[in-house]
């Protein structure tokens, strides 16, 4: 690729979830005025390229944003248009980025156009949603089931009619085969961009083109292989969803964004990066588009639900090495608001390893708040459980509240989070926020965030890390997964042991370098020997030139 590589390419995006990163009003819930006042922590203690702010529109918050009634407003729980405008001048007087979360499967059950909609089914807007009858014999128009559990369909007693919801009832979806909805749809995105936003989120992107004929979706064979896989989805993952989700005339809806989205660029590059569950990787890769005309990065999920085994992680990154199309950026992403905290997953040791790993790969990276300072699930009682897809299929464990929790800032009350005088926060703050803080991190220079300060520096620093090209090697222990970066006549060599014991990697790769940084943070220097003696979950990089 040529060197004009674009922020999106070789910057670091990092996830705000609002509601939990600061709040400035003390109202127990995160605000974009909390945003503006961590901004600093953001591009100078940190170091990131670009903020990727989760949904802060208008919402009965069914779904915590993600059921919108107005994509064009700001929740007053959040602040208003005017503090969005003030947050986005002030990351542009930072050098960050602002990435905004655009959700256009469905909207609100109050946002004015189902209500529209569901008035009559002679309305204008009936024809805005998925409508349908019963069978004859009464039952529902097919076999679809709800992401969040039950039944895709909600009978409406006023009209007679079923309307599709692919996640909660309170969530109908669009109908994008309607050119109206569409264009305001489009008319979304253009405001946003009007207002200076750098790119789009788009959440289950993949959702909003369905099979036309609304056809019954196949049994899934491999079920029980997908559940351990990635995780159990219940009756959900029992169904291959062929025809619900992913039909290929998405493309074309995606390109036309596209087109917008490059109108815009031509002042400054804006972007857009697709939540996309597509488990085939040539599928996966189609979203970039047959001339790199859709997505700029098409989420790559690969590694969130990966066991934690060196062989295993090369083997699905040297995957979507072959499948990313030339000319096209990978992406990398470990954590977000839907999956549980890296050291919950991996355990906090790991969890230093899999930050060498995020940080060291070929691509954009993404970073979920709270990761870099090594947060962890938390427990929530059952009194104070929040999410609804959690309430609605209790015993999977698929409740999302554990790894949202408020960011803990430092160990004084509500851990920073909120003001002292605030008696309860939306969800409870972790019990380990004395010790688990950004302000006793810093202060310590053997910390995760220290380590991934050092790691964001440099990769900001590295040519080999932002543009380079990957290669792994092979020939080493099998619990270690080893690559090498290279731009130029920079090469970096990254060596990571995922195994509790202490491995020894032997050969002229490892010779004549120089050790520049360790996630144990205690040790580099030169290298005289061709034996690297790599601790128990130890990461490495060595500079070759």
């Amino acid at each position: 690729m040529n060197e004009q590589h674009l922020w999106w390419q070789s910057g670091v995006i990092y996830q705000i979830y609002p509601r939990s990163f600061m709040d400035a009003n003390g109202d127990g819930v995160g605000d974009l005025a909390g945003v503006i006042q961590k901004l600093d922590y953001l591009s100078d203690a940190l170091g990131v390229d670009a903020i990727w702010l989760s949904p802060f529109y208008p919402s009965p918050m069914a779904d915590f944003g993600y059921d919108v009634s107005d994509y064009c407003d700001v929740d007053p729980l959040f602040g208003d248009l005017a503090t969005f405008d003030r947050l986005v001048e002030a990351a542009h007087a930072r050098g960050l980025r602002v990435i905004v979360d655009m959700v256009p499967n469905h909207t609100s059950d109050q946002h004015p156009w189902f209500i529209e909609s569901r008035s009559s089914r002679d309305n204008p807007k009936r024809d805005w949603y998925v409508w349908r009858d019963p069978k004859a014999d009464g039952s529902l128009p097919n076999n679809w089931l709800s992401v969040f559990g039950g039944p895709a369909w909600t009978w409406d007693e006023q009209t007679g009619q079923y309307y599709l919801h692919s996640f909660l009832k309170e969530q109908p979806d669009l109908n994008w085969r309607n050119p109206q909805v569409k264009e305001a749809m489009f008319d979304a995105y253009r405001f946003w961009l009007d207002r200076g936003v750098d790119g789009f989120r788009i959440d289950v992107a993949h959702h909003i083109m369905k099979d036309p004929d609304l056809r019954d979706n196949p049994p899934n064979p491999q079920a029980e292989e997908y559940a351990s896989a990635f995780k159990d989805m219940g009756e959900y993952g029992r169904w291959l969803h062929i025809h619900d989700k992913g039909h290929p005339d998405v493309h074309q809806v995606y390109r036309e964004l596209r087109q917008i989205l490059d109108e815009y660029s031509a002042e400054r590059p804006r972007m857009m990066v697709g939540e996309i569950h597509e488990f085939d990787l040539e599928k996966w890769a189609a979203y970039y588009g047959p001339n790199l005309d859709e997505f700029h990065l098409p989420f790559n999920f690969t590694l969130i639900g990966v066991p934690w085994d060196a062989a295993e992680v090369r083997r699905r990154v040297d995957a979507i090495e072959a499948v990313v199309p030339p000319g096209a950026w990978p992406n990398y992403v470990l954590g977000n608001h839907d999956e549980h905290r890296l050291a919950s997953r991996f355990g906090v040791t790991q969890a230093r390893t899999a930050a060498m790993l995020l940080l060291t790969l070929r691509g954009a990276i993404t970073l979920y708040y709270g990761d870099e300072i090594g947060m962890t699930d938390v427990e929530i009682p059952p009194e104070r459980v929040q999410d609804p897809w959690g309430k609605q299929v209790a015993g999977l464990g698929l409740g999302r509240d554990p790894e949202r929790t408020p960011m803990q800032w430092d160990d004084g009350p509500n851990a920073g989070f909120a003001p002292a005088e605030v008696e309860r926060t939306w969800l409870p703050i972790s019990p380990d926020y004395p010790e688990v803080n950004v302000a006793r991190e810093v202060a310590d220079p053997t910390s995760m965030l220290a380590l991934y300060q050092r790691l964001l520096a440099l990769h900001s620093q590295s040519a080999a890390l932002r543009l380079g090209d990957y290669r792994s090697l092979g020939g080493g222990p099998d619990d270690c997964f080893v690559y090498v970066r290279e731009h130029e006549d920079e090469h970096l060599l990254i060596a990571l042991n995922f195994s509790g014991e202490e491995r020894v990697l032997d050969g002229d790769a490892y010779a004549g370098g120089e050790l520049l940084l360790s996630t144990h943070l205690d040790r580099e220097g030169a290298l005289e020997t061709p034996t690297l003696r790599l601790r128990a979950h130890e990461g490495v990089i060595i500079g070759k030139g």
